[in-house]
C-alpha cells in the first residue's frame, strides 16, 4: 500500500477496532491525577461566574486541532492551543501549545491543513500528560471556543478515555456573544468573524492560532455587549433565553 492508501485504511477501519485510541497507552490513572480533577470539578461547581462583571470574568480560549469531527468515529485531538483573557485583555505571555503524541498515519488533507507531520507527532508528549498539563494551565476558568460543539465533545471522550471522569468544564462558544448584535447567527467561519472584527487571519489551522484569532473575535464581541448595558453572564443568558 502507498502511505495514502495506509492512511485511508486507518479511517476506514478505527470504528471497527474500537473508538478509543487512548486504550492502554499509560496504564491504570494515577490516584494524584484523579485528586487533582475532582478538586477542579469541586472549583468549578462553587465557582459563581455568570455574576461577574464582564470586564474582570476570566476565561481560558482554547483550539483543537483534530484528524476529523468523530471522535466515536476514531477522530483524534492532534493539538491543544489557548490563551488566557481577563475581560478583553488577551494575555499574551500566558498561553498554552502541545502537540499529542501518535504514531498512526495522518491523511495528506490533514497534513497540508494543519502543517503537522508524523514525525512531529511520534516525538509528542502522550496524551495523557497533554490532557493534563491543559487542565492544569486552565484550572476552573470558563473555556470559550469557536464551533465549541468540536471542542466539547473531543474533550469529553479525551477526558474519560484517559482518565476515567468526565468533562465538566463550562465551554462558551462565541456565537452566545455574537447572538447579541445578530440573533440569526449560529455558525459562521472564523475567518468571516475576523474580517467583521477587523481581524487579521495568522496561523489558520494551528491551534494556538487559531485560539488567538478566536480570542480576539471574544474580546471584541465582549466590548459590544458591555456598550450595550450588558453587566454580566447572567444578563447575557437572560436576555438570550427570551429569543
Amino acid at each position: 500500500m502507498k502511505i495514502n492508501d495506509i492512511a485511508q485504511y486507518f479511517r476506514q477501519i478505527s470504528g471497527k477496532v474500537g473508538s478509543n485510541i487512548y486504550a492502554g497507552i499509560q496504564g491504570q490513572v494515577n490516584p494524584q491525577h484523579l485528586s487533582f480533577i475532582r478538586q477542579l470539578q469541586k472549583e468549578m461547581k462553587e465557582k459563581n461566574n455568570l455574576e461577574t462583571p464582564l470586564c474582570e470574568l476570566e476565561v481560558v480560549v482554547f483550539d483543537l486541532e483534530t484528524t476529523g469531527f468523530y471522535p466515536e468515529k476514531g477522530d483524534y485531538v492532534l493539538s491543544i492551543g489557548a490563551v488566557k483573557m481577563v475581560g478583553q485583555q488577551i494575555e499574551d505571555n500566558d498561553t498554552f501549545y502541545s502537540l499529542i503524541k501518535s504514531d498512526l498515519p495522518l491523511t495528506e488533507e490533514i497534513a497540508d491543513l494543519t502543517k503537522i507531520d508524523e514525525d512531529q507527532l511520534r516525538d509528542a508528549p502522550h496524551a495523557r500528560d497533554v490532557l493534563l498539563q491543559f487542565f492544569n494551565f486552565a484550572q476552573s476558568h470558563i473555556l470559550v471556543a469557536h464551533h465549541s460543539k468540536h471542542e466539547k465533545s473531543f474533550m469529553q471522550k479525551m477526558t474519560w478515555d484517559l482518565l476515567k471522569t468526565r468533562f465538566e468544564h463550562r465551554i462558551i462558544d462565541t456565537s452566545f456573544l455574537i447572538r447579541l448584535s445578530d440573533t440569526s447567527v449560529k455558525s459562521l467561519p472564523l475567518e468571516d468573524l475576523c474580517h467583521e472584527c477587523g481581524i487579521a487571519i495568522k496561523n489558520r489551522h494551528h491551534a494556538l492560532g487559531d485560539a488567538m484569532m478566536t480570542a480576539q473575535i471574544w474580546g471584541s464581541y465582549l466590548q459590544r455587549a458591555q456598550k450595550n448595558g450588558y453587566s454580566n453572564l447572567r444578563e447575557v443568558y437572560e436576555h438570550l433565553a427570551k429569543l
